[in-house]
C-alpha cells in the first residue's frame, strides 16, 4: 500500500533499479499519483524527477516538458522541499528539456528560444557559468544549419562548469561537429578517450560509437568500424530511447555490404517504427532503415521478406515505400518549423550515400538462416572478377573447352552459362561445335564435378556413367574411361572430399565400401587403360569423331586422359588407405604407395608436371597424417616447383595451404601467412570457386594469431565462418566462432566476444548446431557476460546450460561445474533465493560426479560475496560457507586427481581472512592469513604468487587493523624480496608500494 510517503519512496527506489523501458515508466507514472497525495511536495519532487529520467531514457520527449513545468513551479513555490541533489538536478535538466522541445516539429523554435533565455535568467539568477547555455544555443544552430559557426566557437570556447554536460557527452558533441564539417580524422581523435573507454556515462561510449562508424570506415580503419559495431549495438538494440543510435547502425551494415545483418537489426527493433515519442530520433531510425532497404531493392531483393511494423507480413519493397511515407513528410515538418532545408538536407545526403567498401566488412556474426533462405545473404558480396563470358554461343562453347584443355578453374563459370542458356531457349546446339553429344558429355562431366563437390556422390556418379557412354559413342575411348575411372573413384568416398584429391579425404568409416570390390574395379579400369594404349596409341593416331570435333591436340588430350585414369586410381587407393587408418594394413599402405608412384613416373615420362605434382600432393598429405611433418613438407615443396614448370600457376592454392597447415605446427607461421594469402590470391585471381576458402581464412586466422597480429586473426577467423555461413556448414562456423571468441576476450574486447557467441546462440542458430558445441558456446557466452559484469544475463544462460546438459548422464562432472557456476553467478546478481537453490544443486552433484576444488571454490565465493551484499550481518553465513569447505577439503582422499591441497587450504585460509578483517575481528584474521602464507609455502615455486598475495593481506590487517605498522613493514620487506627472486617483478612492486605507504605515516 503506497499511503506513507515511506512506502512511496521505497517504491521509487526499487523502481529506479529496473531497466529502462515501459513498465518502469508506467510505473513512475503511477508514483506521481500516489506522491500528490501528500501535504508536504518532498516526495513528489523525487517522483517527478523519476518520471522526468523515464521519459528521457526512452525516448518520450514530448511529455518530458510537461514534467519539467511542474517542477520548474515547485523550486519557486518550495524550495525547501528540494535536496541539494535534487536542486542541482532543476539547473541540469533545463538542458534536457531544450533537447526534447527540438525533437518535437509541433513545437515553433520561437519556443525553442524562449525557453533557453529563461534557462539562462535563471542561470545568471544562480549566479551559475553560461557555457551550458552557449552549447543549448549551439544545438538549435546545428539542428537548423543557421549560424553554426558562430555558435560553435560561442560555446567551445567557454570554460566547462558544473552544469556542463559530462565529458562524455561533450566530446561527442565536438567530433560530430568535426565529422560534420568533413573532418572525419579530426572526430575520430576528437572521440578517442570515449572510443578507448577513458571517458563514459550512461548514454556512452554506445551513442559516440553509433556516430564514429561511418567515420572509421571512411578513413579505413574497418577492424574498428567492425568491434563498435558489435559493442555500441548489444547496448542500443530494442531501446526507445536509442532510435537515431539504431538507425546509425542498420546505415552502417548497408554501407559495410552487411545487409543480411541490417535485416537481423530490424527484427530485433521491430517495436521502434511504433515509438513516436520522440520524432526527431524517430527520423534518425527511419531514415537508417530507408537506407538500408533502398540498397536490397536496388539488388533486386524488393521482393524479400523483411520485418516491419508490427500487424503484417512486408518485403523489401513495400516496407521501403512505407518508410518514405513516414519519413518524407516528418523531415519536411522539421524545415517548416526551422524555415531551413537542414534536416532535409542532412536526409538526402544519407539517401545518397553509396556503399564504402568493395567487399562485404567480416563482422565475425552468424546471420538468420532464415535471411540466407529468402535470397538475401549475409553480406552482399561485389561482383566477383572471372572471365568474360561471350555472348556468341558458339565462342562460348569453344572458350569453355580451350580452358577446360587447359584445366582453367574459371571454366566452371562458362559451362555453367551454357547449361543455363540451353535450359532456357536462349541457346540451341550448334553444327560447328560438333556433334551434340560431345557437348552433352562435356555438360554431364561438369555436373558430376559440381555435385562431387556438394558431397553427392552418388549422382556425381550417374553423371560420369553417362558421359563415359556419350565419349565411347563417339570414338574417345580415353576420355569414356577417363570419366569412368572418376566414377570408380568417387564410389571409394564415404564423405565430402575434394576433387583434386590430396588436401582432402574423410576417414570415417562406411561399413557399405568393399575393398575388395573396389580393387577389383580398379585393376579392370587399368587393364582397360593397357588394351587402349595398344589399341589407340598415346600418340593421338587414328582420332575419333568427338576428339576431331572438339578441335584438340589428340595426343595431349589422350596422355592427360591416360594420367586422369591413374590419378583416378590412386585416389581410390588413398582413399582406402584413410578409412583404415590410424593403423592400415600392410596391403593397403603398399596399394597406395604402388598407385602414386605409377602416378608419378608416368606423369615425369609424359612430361606432364601438374600430375607430378598431384602424386607428390597424395604422398604429402599420407606423410602428414601420419606425423612424418619432414616428408610432407618436402613433397610439398617440390609440388610447387612441378606446378611452376607445368605453367599452370592456378594449381599452387591448394598445395601452398596444405604446405601451411603443415608448417603451421613446426612455428612456420610467417611462411604460413604468406603461402596461405597467396593460396586465396590466386584462388580469387584465377577465379577457382572450388577452392576452400573457408578453412584457409581458419587456418590464416591461426597463424596471425600466433604471430600476435590479433586483428588479422579476427578478420579472417570472420570470413572464415561467414564462408562456413554461406555453405550452410554451421556446425564448422560456430567452432570457428568459438575461436574469435576467444581471441577477442584474451585481446580484452569482451564485449565483441560475447556479441559474436550471442549470434551463435540465437533462437535460430542453436537449433542446427550439435549439442555438446551449442553447450560450449553458451559456457563461453556465460562467462564472457560475467566478465562484463552482466551477471542476470550471465546467470541466465548458465541456467539454460544446466537444462542442456542434465540429460548427459555419462558426464555427470559437467553438471557439478555448470551448477556450481550457476550459483556463483546468481549471488554475484544478487539473485539469493535462486542462488541458494543452485547451491545445494551444486552439492548434489558433487556427490555424484565429485570435484572438491571446485565445490571449495564457490563455497569461498558465497563468503566473499556474501560479506559484499550484507556486511558484518552476514559473519555468520559467510563463516559457515567456509566451515563447510573446510568439511569437503577434509574428506578429500589423498592424491585424488586434480585437487592440490595446499592451494584449496591456503585459499580457504585466504578467504576466512579477509572475512574476519571486514568484521574488524583483527587477531583471528591475521591467524588465518598466516595459516595462508604458511599452506602456500607448500606449493614451492606454484605457491609464491598465492602466498605473496596473503602476504599482502596479512600486512593490512597488520597495519590498518591493528596498528602494528613497523611488523608490516618488516613483513613486507621480506616477501617483497622473496618476490624479486622468484623474478614476479609485479608482485614484488605491489608489497613495495604498501611498504611505501606503510614508512610515510
Amino acid at each position: 500500500m503506497l499511503d506513507t510517503p515511506e512506502a512511496v519512496v521505497e517504491a521509487l527506489r526499487e523502481n529506479h533499479d529496473r531497466p529502462h523501458g515501459l513498465p518502469r515508466t508506467i510505473t513512475a507514472e503511477e508514483l506521481v499519483e500516489a506522491a500528490e497525495q501528500f501535504e508536504k511536495p518532498d516526495v513528489l519532487v523525487t517522483a517527478l524527477l523519476e518520471l522526468m529520467t523515464a521519459y528521457e531514457f526512452t525516448g518520450e520527449h514530448r511529455k518530458s516538458p510537461v514534467v519539467f513545468a511542474r517542477l520548474l513551479k515547485l523550486w519557486d513555490t518550495a524550495a525547501e522541499s528540494f535536496s541539494e541533489w535534487e536542486a542541482h538536478q532543476v539547473f541540469w535538466r533545463f538542458k534536457w528539456v531544450t533537447t526534447s522541445l527540438l525533437q518535437v516539429p509541433e513545437v515553433p523554435l520561437a519556443t525553442v528560444d524562449g525557453w533557453i533565455d529563461r534557462m539562462r535568467e535563471r542561470y545568471e539568477a544562480a549566479e551559475h557559468g553560461m557555457q551550458p547555455v552557449a552549447a543549448m544555443r549551439y544545438h538549435v544552430a546545428a539542428h537548423t544549419g543557421t549560424g553554426v559557426v558562430e555558435a560553435h566557437e560561442l560555446w567551445a570556447t567557454r570554460p566547462r562548469t558544473e552544469l556542463s554536460d559530462c565529458e562524455a557527452c561533450e566530446t561527442r558533441h565536438l567530433a560530430v561537429h568535426r565529422a560534420t564539417s568533413g573532418d572525419d580524422a579530426g572526430a575520430l581523435e576528437e572521440w578517442r578517450p570515449v572510443l578507448e573507454g577513458a571517458m563514459s556515462c550512461t548514454e556512452e561510449p554506445q551513442m559516440s560509437q553509433a556516430r564514429a562508424l561511418l567515420p572509421l570506415l571512411r578513413t579505413g580503419r574497418t577492424d574498428e568500424a567492425r568491434s563498435h559495431h558489435l559493442t555500441g549495438y548489444r547496448r542500443v538494440r530494442g531501446n526507445t530511447g536509442m532510435q537515431d543510435e539504431v538507425g546509425l547502425h542498420l546505415e552502417f551494415c548497408a554501407l559495410s555490404r552487411n545487409e543480411g545483418r541490417g535485416l537481423e537489426i530490424l527484427a530485433e527493433n521491430r517495436p521502434l517504427f511504433e515509438t513516436t515519442g520522440a520524432p526527431l530520433a524517430r527520423l534518425g531510425f527511419l531514415t537508417g532503415a530507408e537506407v538500408l532497404l533502398a540498397r536490397l531493392v536496388e539488388d533486386g531483393h524488393a521482393d524479400t521478406a523483411v520485418a516491419g511494423p508490427p500487424g503484417r507480413n512486408w518485403t523489401a519493397g513495400e516496407l521501403l515505400a512505407h518508410v518514405r511515407s513516414e519519413a518524407d513528410p516528418l523531415s519536411a515538418a522539421f524545415d517548416a518549423r526551422n524555415g531551413t532545408s537542414a534536416v532535409g538536407d542532412e536526409r538526402r545526403s544519407r539517401l545518397a550515400r553509396r556503399p564504402l567498401l568493395d567487399e562485404p566488412l567480416p563482422l565475425g556474426l552468424r546471420t538468420s538462416v532464415t535471411r540466407a533462405a529468402a535470397g538475401v545473404p549475409a553480406a552482399l558480396p561485389a561482383p566477383a572478377a572471372g572471365p568474360a563470358v561471350p555472348e556468341d554461343f558458339v565462342a562460348l562453347v569453344r572458350e569453355a573447352r580451350r580452358m577446360a584443355n587447359e584445366g582453367h578453374p574459371g571454366d566452371t563459370r562458362l559451362w555453367t552459362r551454357i547449361a543455363e542458356r540451353l535450359a532456357d531457349g536462349s541457346a540451341t546446339h550448334d553444327d560447328r561445335l560438333g556433334p551434340e553429344d560431345l557437348l552433352r558429355a562435356e555438360l554431364a562431366e561438369q555436373r558430376a564435378f559440381q555435385l562431387s563437390q556438394k558431397g553427392r556422390d552418388a549422382e556425381s556418379i550417374t553423371e560420369l556413367t553417362q558421359a563415359a557412354e556419350l565419349f565411347g559413342r563417339l570414338g574417345m575411348p580415353w576420355h569414356a574411361l577417363s570419366a569412368r575411372s572418376r566414377a570408380v573413384a568417387w564410389s571409394t568416398r564415404p564423405g565430402d572430399g575434394d576433387a583434386d584429391g590430396a588436401s582432402a579425404g574423410n576417414a570415417d568409416d562406411d561399413a557399405s565400401l568393399d575393398p575388395d570390390a573396389i580393387r577389383a574395379d580398379v585393376d579392370e579400369v587399368l587393364r582397360e587403360a593397357e588394351r587402349l594404349k595398344a589399341e589407340a596409341p598415346l600418340t593421338g593416331e587414328n582420332p575419333g569423331e568427338g576428339e576431331a570435333a572438339a578441335g584438340v591436340d589428340v595426343a595431349v588430350e589422350r596422355v592427360l586422359a591416360h594420367l586422369g585414369v591413374l590419378y583416378s586410381c590412386t585416389f581410390a587407393a588413398y582413399q582406402e588407405l584413410l578409412r583404415q587408418e590410424p593403423e592400415p594394413a600392410d596391403s593397403a599402405v603398399a596399394w597406395f604407395e604402388a598407385s602414386a608412384r605409377t602416378l608419378h613416373t608416368e606423369a615425369e615420362r609424359l612430361s606432364v608436371p601438374h600430375q607430378v605434382a598431384n602424386a607428390r600432393q597424395f604422398v604429402a598429405d599420407v606423410a602428414g597424417r601420419r606425423g612424418d611433418l619432414a616428408l610432407a613438407e618436402s613433397q610439398l615443396r617440390a609440388a610447387l616447383k612441378d606446378i611452376e614448370a607445368s605453367e599452370r600457376p592456378w594449381r599452387g592454392s591448394r598445395p601452398r595451404a596444405l604446405l601451411a597447415q603443415i608448417l603451421i605446427p613446426n612455428q612456420g607461421h610467417a611462411e604460413a601467412t604468406e603461402l596461405l594469402h597467396r593460396a586465396i590470391a590466386d584462388a580469387v585471381r584465377y577465379d577457382d570457386a572450388d577452392f576452400p576458402m573457408a578453412p584457409t581464412y581458419a587456418l590464416l586466422g591461426h597463424a596471425a594469431s600466433h604471430l600476435g597480429d590479433f586483428a588479422g586473426a579476427v578478420r579472417h577467423l570472420s570470413e572464415g565462418a561467414a564462408r562456413y555461413d554461406q555453405e550452410e556448414a554451421h556446425n564448422e562456423a560456430a567452432d570457428l566462432r568459438l575461436q574469435l571468441a576467444d581471441v577477442l576476450a584474451r585481446t580484452g574486447q569482451q564485449a565483441d566476444a560475447v556479441a559474436v557467441l550471442e549470434s551463435v546462440l540465437s533462437d535460430e542458430a542453436a537449433g542446427s548446431l550439435h549439442e555438446r558445441l551449442a553447450a560450449q558456446a553458451r559456457l563461453t557466452l556465460a562467462r564472457g557476460l560475467r566478465e562484463l559484469e552482466e551477471y542476470l544475463a550471465s546467470a541466465e544462460e548458465f541456467l539454460r546450460l544446466a537444462d542442456t546438459v542434465a540429460a548427459w548422464e555419462e558426464d555427470r562432472e559437467i553438471h557439478t561445474l555448470v551448477a556450481v557456476e550457476s550459483a556463483t553467478t546468481l549471488a554475484m546478481a544478487d539473485r539469493w533465493d535462486a542462488a541458494g537453490t543452485a547451491y545445494e544443486r551444486a552439492l548434489a552433484a558433487h556427490a555424484e560426479a565429485p570435484n572438491p576444488g571446485l565445490i571449495t571454490q564457490m563455497m569461498c565465493e558465497f563468503a566473499r560475496l556474501t560479506m559484499l551484499s550484507r556486511g558484518p550481518d552476514g559473519l555468520e553465513t559467510a563463516l559457515d560457507h567456509l566451515k563447510q569447505a573446510d568439511a569437503v577439503r577434509a574428506a578429500v582422499p589423498e592424491g585424488t586427481e586434480d585437487f592440490v591441497p595446499w592451494y584449496e587450504s591456503g585459499s580457504v585460509h585466504y578467504r576466512r581472512a579477509r572475512v574476519l578483517a571486514e568484521a574488524e575481528r583483527f587477531p583471528e584474521a591475521l591467524a588465518e592469513a598466516e595459516a595462508a602464507i604458511a599452506a602456500h609455502e607448500q606449493g614451492g615455486e606454484q605457491g609464491e604468487m598465492p602466498r605473496a598475495e596473503a602476504v599482502r593481506i596479512a600486512a593490512l590487517i597488520e597495519g590498518n587493523g591493528l596498528g602494528r605498522f613497523k611488523e608490516a613493514i618488516a613483513r613486507l620487506t621480506t616477501a617483497a624480496a622473496r618476490c624479486r627472486k622468484a623474478d614476479l617483478s609485479e608482485a614484488a612492486q605491489i608489497l613495495d608500494a604498501l611498504r611505501q605507504d606503510y614508512m610515510a605515516r
